[in-house]
């Protein structure tokens, strides 16, 4: 686990001045209560599920606008979040009252995020260059795989947060490149898979 840290630390290091950061500087207490209740759930998960990596896990807060920061890279041990980024929803979560109140769905064609649990599988080579694919290990998400829903860079992501909504996705969380790049390091220095937890 050594050299994965050492190869954390020198990915963040390559890619950005993101710095480790309380996580109370970054949510407010809503979030942050959220937050917390899921990193519970993922860890409870992962002491019964020992393929899964006990350091680091990705926690996504779907009830945070996509124009903030939203996508965690959490340290389980520390209890800290250690980088973040901007990630897009699925145009068919979007209702009448876009951004603000979102809607889920397992169904394929749906064009929805599918809230749950995910273990980030192996990467391929497809449209959007590499991504990794994603398995759904809830009900609610079950169909990831037959929905073809995977980590993904986009060019049309932003990096910095926005004061607006930023483009969707077809349901899978699709983030900026430069940021990508970083989780990419974290996933393909870990000798374990890397839980993936969406909730809203």
């Amino acid at each position: 686990m050594r050299v994965f840290f050492m190869a954390l630390f020198f990915s963040l290091c390559s890619f950005t001045t993101y710095k480790a950061t309380d996580k109370k500087d970054l949510l407010n207490e809503v979030e942050l209560f959220r937050l917390n209740e899921h990193v519970s759930e993922v860890k409870s998960f992962i002491a019964s599920n020992h393929k899964y990596n006990t350091k680091i896990a990705f926690l996504v807060d779907m009830k945070i606008k996509s124009g903030r920061n939203r996508f965690f890279v959490y340290d389980l041990e520390n209890d800290q979040i250690i980088d973040q980024g901007l990630v897009a929803h699925g145009s068919g979560s979007e209702t009448k009252i876009k951004g603000d109140i979102l809607q889920f769905s397992n169904v394929p064609e749906s064009n929805c995020t599918s809230l749950g649990k995910y273990s980030v599988e192996k990467s391929y080579k497809g449209v959007f260059g590499k991504a990794f694919r994603l398995a759904g290990l809830d009900e609610s998400n079950n169909n990831a795989m037959k929905r073809a829903i995977v980590l993904h860079h986009y060019k049309e992501v932003p990096y910095d947060e926005q004061g607006y909504y930023i483009i969707n996705s077809h349901g899978c969380p699709m983030v900026n490149e430069v940021f990508f790049k970083r989780l990419e390091k974290i996933i393909d220095s870990s000798n374990s898979k890397i839980m993936l937890s969406v909730y809203y």
